[in-house]
């Protein structure tokens, strides 16, 4: 049985080959030396792809104004809070023990305005009197000021050490929910020189945004109200839509290469996105339908100086001979290289060459004006140009855009898209 099934599948391979084979084939018989794709009508969209990180919009970092030891925590991750909702408590003991120190240095100061006060009033019926010279009047009026200076600084110092105390306890400053716990009960908290973060509370993560860094060469086709497309390696075989916000003006430079921030608007109505989630974003920046649409590798595709011969075409600007050597004269037009003007994800608006073959057997051009393109498909648009016409994309045999021989090779062919699409 075993035997039997391996023969069929044998036969069936050889009789697909034989069809592809024929397919290759003029009706003299003789093989036809190119690769062919079929030119397509369908819908097209350029974008621009790149990376980022998904964040909640507004993010609140909560910290402690004072140092020691946390007493007790409230609040863990992800749980929602309200806003004045107490989330952790610094052990109060040494901020109470201030509060009563400064206490007592309030009292001594108001104690030390009433004296003062009170021999002021003595020494100034004194004066009137002639019985004190002015120069002991001036003294003792001056010791006024100061117990009345001091007696502000303690009120200051009082104010100061019940804040304090105050802020031995952390509230929430908005509604949210905890992203972030970085304590422990029993861990102590210095705020020396800047306060900890305790917590990271993110306000709502219905609404998030991407943070996605493009390159210099591409920014210029983002704006703002673009539409997005993304997605993220949680969810790889969905696709999430965004808007972008804004286009921030601060570069980046790492590796001798410019990026700039584009801000993209994301809704999260089932909280599905997380913070932190990588996403490859692709940027909308154009849209055909309905349109003509051809491989890259046919607007690139070099005829050799036998099919220019052959089509009875004279050299024209753009491209060498195919195989042919350095100064040989130019041939097949802009469909040598990339079509003027056109760029992937741009709006294109060059012209290109297709070669084809005709109904007696030779290779023929066809001008065409070139569209919007993706990087692997243009659309074009040109007299004589229809859906499931057969244009070249390679040779089968020689030259330098010969490929694989290959009679299998039907596809595209004709490698990677140059960089601008073609």
């Amino acid at each position: 049985m075993k035997k039997s099934k391996l023969i069929a599948g044998a036969t069936i391979l050889l009789l697909a080959a034989g069809a592809f084979w024929a397919a290759a084939r003029r009706e003299d018989g003789k093989v036809m030396p190119y690769r062919f794709a079929t030119v397509e009508r369908g819908d097209l969209q350029a974008s621009v792809s790149a990376t980022g990180t998904l964040s909640a919009v507004t993010t609140v970092q909560v910290g402690t104004q004072v140092s020691g030891q946390v007493a007790a925590i409230y609040a863990d991750f992800n749980d929602r809070v309200r806003k004045g909702q107490l989330l952790a408590r610094i052990d109060p003991t040494l901020a109470r023990q201030a509060v009563l120190e400064a206490e007592a240095g309030l009292a001594r100061s108001k104690a030390e305005l009433e004296r003062a006060q009170r021999e002021y009033e003595r020494n100034a019926r004194l004066h009137e009197r002639k019985i004190i010279s002015d120069a002991e009047m001036s003294e003792i009026s001056y010791q006024l000021e100061v117990a009345r200076a001091s007696l502000r600084a303690a009120q200051v110092s009082y104010d100061r050490a019940v804040r304090n105390l105050e802020y031995t306890e952390i509230y929430s400053p908005i509604d949210g929910i905890i992203v972030e716990r970085n304590v422990d009960v029993g861990q102590t908290v210095a705020a020396s020189f800047s306060a900890p973060q305790l917590f990271l509370i993110a306000q709502d993560l219905s609404e998030m945004q991407i943070l996605a860094s493009v390159d210099e060469s591409d920014i210029g086709l983002i704006r703002e109200g673009q539409e997005v497309r993304f997605t993220v390696q949680a969810y790889p075989t969905q696709e999430f839509r965004g808007t972008v916000k804004q286009v921030r003006l601060q570069s980046a430079t790492q590796e001798n290469v410019v990026t700039y921030t584009a801000v993209v608007s994301v809704a999260n109505p089932d909280g599905r996105l997380l913070p932190g989630m990588t996403a490859t974003v692709e940027f909308v920046t154009g849209s055909a339908e309905d349109a003509l649409l051809v491989p890259n590798a046919a607007l690139r595709f070099r005829p050799t100086a036998e099919m220019v011969a052959a089509a009875g075409g004279a050299p024209a600007n753009g491209a060498r001979a195919a195989g042919g050597p350095a100064g040989s004269p130019p041939v097949g037009g802009q469909g040598g290289g990339a079509p003027g003007g056109a760029v992937a994800g741009g709006a294109g608006g060059g012209v290109g060459t297709l070669w084809y073959v005709d109904a007696t057997g030779k290779p023929a051009m066809l001008r065409v004006r070139t569209g919007l393109s993706d990087g692997q498909r243009t659309v074009v648009a040109g007299e004589g140009l229809e859906a499931g016409m057969r244009v070249i994309v390679g040779t089968t045999s020689g030259g330098a855009a010969s490929g694989a021989a290959n009679p299998f090779q039907q596809g595209q062919g004709g490698g990677p898209p140059r960089p601008g699409g073609f």
